[in-house]
């Protein structure tokens, strides 16, 4: 299920309600505190509060509310979260009313983590298990890389893979990119046959971001309680260069994703590839109709032949918000939730749902063929891809920083600076910012 291209749609939206919330409640140098949730059961029946954007949600809650008459969840569907629903939970937890249980996008978590919004609930009964059901690029997701904390439950997850045209390749006599470096060389002799190898989205910085992670990047690292914030490093480097090599030989389409024109461009064969996450299925078979059965998937090209690193673009988790009454419950629920065969198949039937659990896996739908991919089981092979996502960590203020990287990234694509320039640019306002919310960073 995609969910975090919408964090380039409303890019403030987060940043202002944590100006608005202040960093006063924690009492940690990130202005968060990593204390364990209680952890005991509540006594007598128990009625947890809910709030997702995930539709049918209500549909698999109520398999979990039949078989638990003493801990029943009252679900709530509503905007995704930067619609309006991140803002809400803010205003909801300064006034102390929050949810007891919340849908939060990975990228976003550290936004509510560092304003103590999150309860740690590592010592709740099943958590700490759960880790066995995940990657474990997405468990570093919900616990920040810190060894005694888990601050969410991982729902959904955004794989990433190499989306090709197949029918395109074998006429060029092409064989499918396996790397980088093989990749570019087949972005010239695309366009000497009238295409482009891929188009390269400004506004898509949390694909860059799984790029820049995939060649082993780290923007953001919380060691000892202070942020760091390094977009320029080695990693990153290499993958700017490397796209602005293409962009600036025209090697790559720069439409703004997602729209008419961009659909279009894939339907009439213009672009080839889409490197992208599990999700982008869906998204290619609604946009590019007239290609149906010409498509298939490939596992993303490596920077050094043999290896199978990935990464994700998307995801959420769901989290228990501080000031609960119930976390044991809470977590009880959530475990369930995301890692019980039961549930994980409604969630699929329901909401069309990649799961970000191992155990998602083995779900009939998602082991056989899809017939706009020529009936390939695509979804094994992001299986695949999911279990070799690597770490990577989120800063707190990343609708904002996607924003400023965004600016630059349309500046590099029309021929104004570089994309290494809009890193770098994207650094400085992030840790203004940052700063600006007496967050403390390097």
């Amino acid at each position: 299920m995609k969910t975090s291209r919408v964090l380039t749609i409303a890019a403030a939206a987060v940043v202002s309600t944590m100006a608005l919330a202040g960093c006063s409640s924690g009492s940690g140098a990130d202005g968060a505190s990593g204390d364990s949730a209680s952890c005991e059961a509540s006594s007598g029946k128990v009625t947890l509060n809910f709030t997702t954007w995930v539709p049918n949600m209500d549909k698999v809650v109520a398999l979990w509310n039949e078989e638990n008459p003493d801990i029943q969840v009252k679900v709530s569907i509503v905007p995704n979260g930067n619609s309006g629903t991140y803002q809400n939970f803010f205003n909801q937890l300064q006034a102390g009313n929050a949810p007891d249980i919340g849908q939060v996008e990975y990228d976003t978590l550290p936004a509510f983590r560092v304003q103590d919004g999150l309860a740690n609930i590592a010592s709740c009964d099943g958590v700490s298990a759960a880790k066995a059901d995940y990657s474990d690029g997405l468990w570093n997701q919900v616990t920040f890389g810190e060894d005694d904390s888990v601050y969410a439950i991982p729902q959904d997850s955004g794989p990433m893979a190499l989306y090709y045209r197949k029918d395109l390749f074998e006429q060029a006599g092409l064989d499918v990119p396996t790397t980088w470096e093989q990749y570019a060389e087949d972005a010239v002799k695309i366009k000497e046959l009238g295409g482009s190898i891929t188009n390269f989205a400004k506004g898509d910085v949390n694909q860059f971001a799984g790029l820049v992670s995939q060649a082993g990047g780290q923007w953001f690292d919380t060691a000892d309680g202070t942020w760091k914030v390094d977009m320029g490093d080695e990693a990153s480097t290499k993958v700017a260069d490397y796209w602005q090599d293409l962009i600036s030989k025209d090697l790559v389409t720069t439409l703004p994703s997602f729209t008419d024109e961009w659909n279009n461009a894939y339907n009439t064969d213009q672009d080839w590839t889409w490197v992208s996450a599990v999700w982008g299925a869906n998204t290619i078979s609604s946009g590019a109709p007239d290609t149906s059965g010409k498509w298939a998937v490939a596992p993303m090209p490596q920077w050094k032949d043999g290896e199978s690193a990935s990464a994700a673009w998307g995801g959420s988790s769901n989290v228990v918000f501080k000031g609960s009454e119930h976390p044991a419950e809470a977590s009880k629920f959530l475990v369930w939730l995301n890692t019980s065969t039961e549930s994980l198949e409604a969630l699929n039937k329901e909401a069309n749902l990649y799961p970000a659990s191992t155990t998602g896996a083995d779900l009939p739908a998602l082991t056989s063929g899809v017939e706009f991919y020529g009936d390939q089981a695509i979804y094994e092979d992001f299986a695949k891809a999911a279990e070799n996502i690597q770490p990577f960590t989120w800063g707190p203020t990343m609708t904002q920083t996607y924003s400023d990287i965004s600016d630059g990234f349309g500046a590099a694509a029309s021929g104004d600076g570089t994309l290494l320039d809009a890193l770098k640019s994207g650094q400085e306002k992030t840790v203004a910012a940052m700063k600006a919310q007496s967050i403390t960073v390097e």
